[in-house]
C-alpha cells in the first residue's frame, strides 16, 4: 500500500508540474512588447541581451522615468562599450544611467536593484527583461522591494518561440529550466523573510502567477 501511495503521489505531482508548466508557457507566449509603458520613478534593465538595454534606453529617452539602472554588468565591460550598443543619444547614457556590476544572477539582480532603488528614494520601477525571465524577476525583486510598485516591460526576441515551443528543443529546454527557477522564486517569495522597510505599503505587479 505504501508503494501504491507513493506512486499516486508521484503521479499527482507530475500532473501538477505539467499543468503549471503549460500555464507558465501560455503566460510567456502572451507577453507582447507593450505599445506604451506607464510612467515610473526609475527603470531597471537586467542584463542578458542588447535588446533589454535598448528597450530600457528607449523608455528613458521617452521620459518614462528619470533614471536607469543596468544590473549585472560584467566588471570587464566598460561604460563606453556598453553605451555603443544602444541606439539612444550619448548624453542620455552619460547623465542618467547607472551600472550595477555586483549581480551574478537574478537573485543578485534583485538585491542590486533594492540597494539602488532605496538609496535613490524611488517608489516605482519599470522592470525590463526578456518575456520568459519576467515572472521570476518580478518575484525576486518583489521579495527584496516589497514597498515598491513594479511595472513589467517584456522584451520579446526571436530567440523565444513560446507559441510553438514543442517544435524547438532549445526553446523547450529554456522554458523548462526557467519554469523550475520560477517555482523556486515563488517558494522564496512566500516562505523567506523579505528585507523590507517596515511601515511601507507593498504594491508589486506579478505576471504569470
Amino acid at each position: 500500500m505504501l508503494v501504491v501511495g507513493l506512486a499516486g503521489t508521484a503521479i499527482a505531482g507530475g500532473i501538477a508540474f505539467a499543468i503549471g508548466f503549460l500555464h507558465f508557457v501560455d503566460t510567456v507566449s502572451r507577453f507582447q512588447k507593450p505599445e506604451t509603458t506607464e510612467y515610473a520613478d526609475a527603470i531597471v534593465a537586467l542584463t542578458g541581451g542588447a535588446d533589454r538595454i535598448n528597450d530600457a534606453m528607449a523608455l528613458l529617452n521617452e521620459g518614462r522615468a528619470r533614471r536607469l539602472l543596468i544590473s549585472g554588468v560584467n566588471p570587464s565591460t566598460s561604460r563606453e562599450a556598453l553605451a555603443s550598443l544602444t541606439l539612444a543619444p550619448e548624453f542620455l547614457f552619460s547623465c542618467c544611467v547607472d551600472l550595477g556590476r555586483s549581480a551574478l544572477n537574478t537573485v543578485g539582480n534583485a538585491k542590486e536593484t533594492r540597494d539602488w532603488v532605496r538609496s535613490n528614494g524611488f517608489r516605482s520601477v519599470i522592470v525590463v527583461t526578456s518575456s520568459y525571465h519576467l515572472p521570476r524577476s518580478l518575484n525576486e525583486i518583489a521579495r527584496e522591494l516589497p514597498e515598491a510598485r513594479l511595472i513589467p516591460h517584456a522584451v520579446v526576441t526571436e530567440r523565444m518561440r513560446a507559441e510553438d515551443w514543442w517544435h524547438d528543443p532549445d526553446t523547450a529546454r529554456l522554458l523548462l529550466a526557467e519554469f523550475t527557477k520560477y517555482l523556486m522564486s515563488i517558494a522564496r517569495l512566500r516562505f523567506s523573510e523579505p528585507t523590507a522597510i517596515s511601515g511601507m505599503t507593498r504594491s508589486a505587479a506579478h505576471a504569470g502567477d
